[in-house]
């Protein structure tokens, strides 16, 4: 059978071959098939195309390989909020943690903070500090995690808390450059430097840009027969994506990990929980009765009784406790709940679309000198602003910068053909506006969704359709995050 089946394939691919005239019209060819140059010739031009290769994973990431799923509640809305209607979508293929960030790992992003900037900047330090004292609790002796829980190595492989929002998202930007920046030095281009200070510091778009140049160690050859030299760029394929929140259909889906729940098509179970079954325990054999994600059984009943405790964890656990789900992730049900990228709005699945849904754009552009060139921040990053309505003149798919609050009910979203027209549905109102625009909720632009459960969560919680949502700049000692970044190219990665 293997044997027929490549004969076909090889067949296929003769024919595909012989309509084309025998050539080869894809970019792996070595001439294009727009003009008839040769790619990758010096002597006539120099025009580089690197063969197509699939993207390698990240430092701690697997591939999560994407499709189309019911996103939404799975269980009864026993809050009554109606936030999270079940509706299709679809999400692309993408990269995602294992598991959540530990304190050791945030304790390494501290320790670089502390290195380049902690001489003269040690603001930049003290605002990256996850907040311990989100611990105390005026009726209860927590001040042992105030002070232990994140420097003590006995804590080094449980998650991180106490991080906010914003302080994830800066997270995600340092991580992204010492990836990167790792990886230049391993091929040998560029060679290990830990005297950088302040501005001075790697950063894959001042790199790419030429704005902070390392010191070259083997300089990539250049075709240009003008140029001898360059430095290396996306278009190389060696450097990765940016790592960054994911957003919440992305963490939804990650978490229900309906790939191994499927037969061709057919799911042939919607899944509560990011495991089989309508309940919290194992039901194999070996493990029958164990507990899968930390969590609250009942009141006042954190960890079960002496000799026998049911989940293992008083408070968090190590993050890679229990059972991956089958996409290999640890803890996407209980132990600390998650920060993803999206904006919070009650009707997100009404409003957001089909393919990719995410609320929160706000696109932006680089801000030039009068030279054209770049400019940097003091921490060494190329500074960007919101586009103007003229950046956006012409367009139709989009139209201004700043996308969290669109078409989320108030009176400037709620115009037949979005903004198009001069006046409002009639009766269209706002949950969150009176008829004199004034906000009636605490919902706004810097409100976020996190998701999973808790430790100190019941297991209604542990539901990856169940949402909740916390302003940006605030912190819990239940709310920890992980890492995705984008997948380009194939969405199998074969």
């Amino acid at each position: 059978m293997k044997m027929i089946m490549r004969l076909v394939s090889l067949t296929l691919f003769a024919l595909m071959l012989w309509g084309c005239g025998g050539k080869d019209t894809t970019s792996s060819g070595k001439t294009s098939t727009t003009t008839g140059w040769a790619y990758n010739d010096p002597e006539n031009g120099g025009f580089e195309v690197k063969t197509a290769s699939e993207q390698e994973a990240g430092p701690g990431l697997t591939l999560i390989e994407g499709g189309t799923f019911t996103m939404g509640k799975v269980q009864d809305d026993v809050m009554y909020e109606w936030n999270n209607l079940p509706r299709r979508v679809t999400v692309s293929s993408f990269y995602m943690d294992v598991t959540e960030i530990r304190n050791v790992d945030y304790r390494e992003y501290i320790h670089w903070l502390s290195r380049v900037f902690g001489m003269n900047n040690p603001q930049v330090v003290r605002s990256a500090m996850p907040d311990t004292l989100v611990w105390r609790d005026p009726m209860a002796f927590n001040e042992p995690y105030v002070e232990y829980y994140f420097r003590h190595p006995s804590f080094n492989e449980y998650p991180v808390v106490g991080v906010n929002w914003l302080q994830a998202q800066d997270y995600c930007i340092w991580r992204t450059d010492r990836v990167n920046e790792k990886i230049l030095v391993d091929i040998g281009h560029i060679e290990l430097s830990t005297d950088q200070q302040d501005e001075r510091n790697f950063n894959t778009e001042t790199y790419i840009y030429g704005i902070y140049t390392p010191n070259i160690i083997n300089p990539q050859p250049s075709l240009n027969p003008n140029v001898e030299s360059r430095l290396i760029n996306m278009e190389d394929g060696i450097l990765l994506p940016k790592y960054r929140l994911p957003t919440e259909a992305e963490w939804e889906f990650a978490a229900l990990g309906l790939v191994g729940n499927t037969v061709d098509e057919l799911v042939w179970e919607r899944r509560t929980y990011p495991w089989n079954g309508h309940n919290v325990r194992n039901d194999s054999p070996r493990n029958m009765g164990k507990m899968m994600a930390n969590f609250v059984r009942g009141k006042g009943d954190m960890m079960g009784v002496a000799g026998s405790l049911n989940d293992g964890g008083s408070i968090t656990v190590p993050v890679t406790s229990y059972w991956p789900n089958d996409y290999g992730l640890y803890c996407m049900a209980g132990n600390v709940n998650e920060w993803v990228q999206d904006v919070y709005r009650p009707m997100s699945a009404m409003d957001v679309s089909d393919f990719r849904p995410y609320r929160g754009n706000q696109f932006d552009k680089i801000v030039r000198d009068a030279n054209g060139s770049p400019v940097i921040d003091s921490l060494g990053h190329i500074r960007r602003e919101p586009i103007t309505e003229a950046d956006a003149e012409g367009r139709f798919n989009y139209r201004r910068s700043d996308y969290r609050n669109y078409h989320d009910g108030d009176k400037e979203s709620v115009y037949e053909n979005g903004d198009q027209a001069s006046e409002p549905y009639e009766g269209s109102g706002s949950m969150y506006l009176n008829n004199d625009n004034e906000r009636l909720s605490l919902l706004d632009d810097q409100v976020r969704v996190y998701k999973g459960g808790s430790w100190k969560d019941r297991a209604y919680w542990l539901s990856p359709g169940e949402r909740r949502f916390l302003e940006e700049s605030e912190s819990r000692d239940d709310l920890g995050f992980r890492c995705a970044m984008t997948r380009v190219g194939t969405p199998t990665g074969f």
